[in-house]
């Protein structure tokens, strides 16, 4: 197969490539050639009916979508833009104008699901994509925080502890994002187990994979092993604690998050953040953990 030839034209098992989410080694992580036979032309979740509060916006990031497709500008260049955004928000909380950084989050959350769905529409997924998008994510988390703990004179580890709190709520709600996408006949381009290294698409370089991978491995990878350890297996079809985590997602923290600004609030964020949505991640976990003994 050839870099031109049509991503989805390749089939199997009459044209649904199904993984085990749970299984350390698939298809993908043996041979470029069986990869193929990922749909990429489908939704998010596939043929999952799903509630995902935080994907309000895809819609519209799905527009922007259908007109950057023609347009000289790279999925990697939409995901470092929405980075770029993000500091500059930052920036605009040290200077005061939270009203104006909060709104721009909502727009940098958008944003971050043009990549994404830019990648489905070309039919190019990527995995130093999906690896970039994190790594863009927490930079921009640990920007934000450190803008907020500076305007409010938080102590440090509070700075911390809110860091953390929320890089694990962001990571139970793509655990379940993920999983419901690998159950269903979605995109499978994100693990739930990242530790085994990905055979890159025929339009990426091995290498690069590979440096983006051993990066996401020692900086992210803990994330991953926590929340599947507290998770446990759940249930196979995981559509509560898919929607009750959504809340913890970008899309609707930052709605949140600018509503907060809009009422001279947003001194209360650490309590909605290690408060109301630690309290909500408890839920979806206990949720889990009953569902999978139950189906024992």
């Amino acid at each position: 197969m050839n870099a031109s030839q049509p991503y989805s034209s390749i089939k199997i098992n009459n044209g649904f490539f199904k993984q085990n989410p749970w299984e350390k080694t698939n298809a993908i992580n043996e041979k470029p050639q069986e990869i193929t036979g990922v749909l990429v032309k489908v939704k998010k979740y596939g043929d999952r009916s799903v509630i995902d509060l935080s994907e309000w916006g895809r819609p519209f990031a799905r527009e922007i979508a259908r007109f950057l497709k023609q347009k000289p500008v790279s999925v990697i260049q939409v995901t470092t833009f929405h980075l770029l955004l993000t500091i500059f928000c930052a920036w605009l909380i040290l200077e005061g104008n939270t009203i104006t950084a909060c709104f721009i989050l909502i727009l940098k959350g958008v944003i971050d699901a043009v990549d994404g769905e830019l990648a489905r529409i070309r039919e190019r997924p990527s995995h130093v994509g999906r690896y970039w998008d994190t790594v863009a994510d927490t930079i921009g988390l640990v920007a934000v925080m450190w803008a907020f703990g500076r305007l409010f004179s938080w102590r440090p580890m509070l700075i911390f502890a809110l860091i953390l709190a929320t890089l694990l709520q962001y990571s139970l709600h793509n655990h379940y994002s993920i999983l419901m996408r690998n159950l269903g006949s979605g995109d499978t381009t994100s693990r739930i187990d990242e530790t085994v290294k990905p055979v890159a698409y025929p339009w990426e370089k091995q290498s690069t994979v590979n440096v983006f991978h051993t990066i996401y491995i020692v900086f992210f990878s803990w994330q991953d092993s926590i929340i599947s350890s507290l998770s446990g297996r759940g249930s196979q079809n995981p559509v509560f604690e898919l929607t009750v985590s959504s809340f913890l997602g970008f899309g609707m923290q930052s709605l949140i998050i600018f509503s907060l600004a809009l009422t001279e609030n947003l001194d209360y964020l650490p309590e909605l953040v290690l408060g109301v949505n630690l309290g909500l991640m408890m839920l979806v976990i206990l949720c889990s953990r009953i569902r999978t003994g139950a189906s024992v």
